[in-house]
């Protein structure tokens, strides 16, 4: 660490979502952008000089080594597409830099596993972006779940479903860098099962005992949308649409014998729970963002280097590379032409 107050962050490829990373830092004590890698040096610029926080613009810089041989940035935030994660998080690893990698961390387990080994060789920090666990809304519903409030859990539904215009060349339909809705939103359908199955299960998530799989594919090849039902032991399922073609209030609920819990709205982003019965008004409880929601995951981040960890003990690498692998699984049954 530069100091005991400071946390410098250095940021690779600064587009849209670095811009809501940047506008969280204000949140979270000690953090500041102090360097970024732009392969555009004017666009880089631009992003250092918005979020200047009032003190001196982060530095620029569009030689990778030259960012990575920093000695005060003390960790890097990659939010490059999907296609570009593995080779970054590889280069910052053997560097010595701590990373924080938006999701998916790549595109399958088995580069996943290669990057995990490498951070555990080099005792350097690793995680995935999954900022949904870190929320508020999260923890409270956690505690519902652990309590007892749905009793047994029965089944799981949730959308996440977006009308995107058709661009070939946009990182969405790209199989170039790794498009298609399962890898850019559907994870966030499966992180959310899985967190809801260790909520009821003592922290520990099932493996799936059978997958139902629809896939309607673009013509550059990737998946525009996806239908899949997850079966699990004792009968319970979790069933989720994940898409660029539909609009949804996408949002997510967990079915128990004795009540529903809700996310009512945008699931991945929630901020507000609802425990819902049969013949009663929903209860809804209230939990905003501190600034934007990624405040909670750049604090666990901060806080695992600080305390010299290799992994999050709330998105321990494990669950990063089960991620995966469902997403494997599930693109095997995907449609060929």
């Amino acid at each position: 660490m530069t100091t005991e107050t400071t946390f410098n962050w250095g940021v690779i490829g600064p587009g849209g979502i670095a811009n809501r990373f940047a506008g969280a830092l204000a949140a979270v004590p000690g953090a500041r952008l102090a360097a970024v890698f732009a392969r555009d040096a004017a666009k880089g610029q631009a992003y250092a000089d918005q979020w200047r926080a009032g003190g001196e613009p982060a530095r620029v810089t569009t030689a990778l080594p030259d960012l990575l041989a920093d000695p005060s940035v003390d960790a890097i935030y990659i939010a490059t597409p999907h296609s570009n994660h593995g080779e970054y998080i590889r280069a910052a690893l053997l560097a010595g830099k701590p990373v924080l990698c938006e999701k998916p961390l790549v595109t399958t387990r088995e580069e996943g596993q290669t990057l995990v080994d490498l951070a555990r060789e080099r005792g350097v920090f690793l995680m995935e972006a999954l900022w949904t666990r870190f929320l508020p809304a999260y923890d409270m519903a956690g505690r519902l779940l652990r309590e007892g409030a749905i009793g047994e859990l029965r089944a799981m539904q949730s959308s996440f479903c977006f009308a995107s215009v058709y661009d070939p060349q946009h990182r969405q339909w790209n199989p170039a860098l790794a498009g298609g809705a399962l890898w850019d939103i559907g994870i966030y359908n499966l992180a959310v099962t899985r967190w809801v199955l260790q909520q009821m299960n003592d922290g520990v998530c099932p493996e799936p005992v059978a997958m139902d799989v629809q896939a309607q594919m673009a013509p550059t090849g990737v998946d525009a949308a996806v239908n899949v039902t997850l079966h699990f032991p004792g009968g319970v399922t979790s069933q989720f649409r994940c898409g660029f073609d539909a609009a949804s209030v996408n949002a997510f609920e967990a079915l128990g014998s004795k009540a529903g819990l809700r996310f009512p709205l945008d699931f991945w982003q929630a901020e507000a729970v609802e425990l819902v019965t049969r013949k009663a008004p929903a209860v809804r409880t209230e939990a905003p963002f501190i600034i934007n929601g990624f405040e909670g995951e750049i604090a666990e981040a901060q806080a695992c280097i600080r305390a010299g960890l290799v992994e999050s003990p709330r998105m321990p690498h494990a669950e990063t590379l089960a991620l995966l692998g469902w997403m494997d699984a599930i693109r095997a049954r995907f449609p060929t032409a």
